[in-house]
């Protein structure tokens, strides 16, 4: 195990019972980042020396910055107000949904982040990575950030998961956009859950989800033969996408509508298979490729007036 300041360690509960617990490492006792480590816990913030047993492992956040002359890190050179507020990352990575949440509900607030973190009792630096990066925080964590900022943990983390989509109120100032080629192609992105629209053998129409990938500009899915995605195949069908975030009552869609045909070379087919992020969920014999090439690309995001 090595590590670098600023890294999240984790340590996962393997007792009935115990909470999982996580905090930011401070401090380093080797040069090559091998335990122990200095740790605060984002549930006390407290600082103690941690031997890391078998149920823990590091989250590398980010780079490590560079060292100043003094030895120090410029993260902890330049700490304060400005580097606690320095802008989300640019890496493509980006918040995921609490992070999202965080930033939104302490900015209609007025909050600065190092306030927002004084509040919730953790480090801003261990903030700023809840902000802008996709996280899992511990529940404690969870708790005091909701206390901080007066919501609930349940609002910070969606809410409302098993219950259909949309039961929020709307924004009391919504703004719906179109958007642009580029950014449905990255909302699109490279995989995930999407919709089918298709013409079932009876005639009816019918919407599908499927695990979806994207290769090449080209969306493509698994199936059977008999199934009812495969009657995409020979025909123009619409896929879609999309995102609700119920605590924001925020969302967009993203619509692609093209010809739908198998996929039968078998380098492609290759090629498709060790690309695929995962198995389709339904599991079974679902060996069939098909691929749907985008003649047009359309979407639509709702979100506040002034964002």
């Amino acid at each position: 195990m090595r590590a670098h300041l600023g890294d999240q360690l984790v340590v996962e509960s393997t007792t009935s019972g115990a909470t999982r617990r996580d905090g930011e490492i401070v401090g380093l006792h080797h040069e090559d980042g091998t335990p122990p480590y200095d740790v605060r816990w984002s549930d006390t913030n407290e600082v103690t020396l941690v031997f890391p047993g078998p149920d823990a492992h590091v989250n590398h956040l980010e780079p490590t910055p560079p060292r100043t002359a003094h030895g120090s890190s410029s993260r902890e050179a330049g700490g304060g107000q400005a580097a606690a507020e320095r802008a989300p990352a640019t890496d493509g990575t980006g918040p995921g949904d609490i992070g999202r949440r965080v930033i939104a509900e302490r900015q209609r607030q007025g909050l600065s982040r190092e306030e927002t973190a004084r509040r919730a009792r953790m480090s801003p630096g261990y903030l700023a990575y809840l902000e802008e990066y996709p996280a899992d925080p511990s529940e404690a964590a969870l708790i005091n950030l909701a206390d901080a900022l007066g919501t609930t943990v349940t609002a910070l983390r969606g809410g409302g998961v098993d219950l259909p989509p949309g039961q929020g109120q709307a924004l009391p100032h919504p703004r719906l956009r179109d958007l642009g080629a580029d950014e449905c192609r990255a909302l699109l992105s490279t995989h995930g859950v999407g919709r089918v629209a298709v013409t079932a053998p009876d005639g009816r129409p019918a919407v599908v989800p499927v695990n979806y990938e994207v290769v090449d500009d080209t969306i493509a899915f698994r199936t059977a033969p008999d199934s009812l995605p495969a009657a995409a195949v020979g025909t123009e069908v619409a896929f879609e996408v999309d995102h609700v975030d119920e605590a924001l009552s925020q969302g967009w869609s993203v619509l692609a509508v093209g010809p739908a045909s198998i996929v039968t070379e078998a380098d492609a087919v290759r090629r498709l298979t060790e690309l695929a992020h995962t198995t389709p969920w339904p599991g079974g014999a679902r060996d069939m490729w098909v691929s749907i090439r985008a003649a047009s690309l359309t979407g639509r995001r709702i979100t506040a007036a002034d964002q």
